[in-house]
């Protein structure tokens, strides 16, 4: 499994139910489990900056964490990323590599 970092960016009309927040993510978090079942998420953080929410999570392949990111979108994000993240301690003994 690989661990990625999925970057969300609520559209405007999204971002304004915010009373309505706790269900949409559930509703997400539904969807996700639905069609993606061999993902785990590790970590969700709000944030405060460019981007709304990070999620860290595994999954096995690029194919399915782009399936999470596209699940973000139809459910009202203006932005969705996934990023592969390394491990500081592989980066480090790819770094010997070069």
């Amino acid at each position: 499994m690989q661990t990625y970092v999925l970057l969300t960016k609520l559209s405007t009309e999204t971002a304004q139910k915010m009373k309505d927040r706790l269900q949409l993510g559930r509703n997400w978090l539904d969807q996700v489990k639905a069609k993606c079942p061999e993902v785990k998420f590790i970590a969700h953080y709000a944030l405060l900056g460019k981007y709304d929410f990070m999620d860290i999570y595994e999954a096995p392949n690029e194919e399915t964490a782009a399936k999470v990111s596209m699940i973000s979108l139809a459910n009202g994000a203006f932005q969705s990323e996934s990023l592969l993240a390394i491990p500081y301690k592989r980066f480090v003994e790819l770094t010997q590599e070069i």
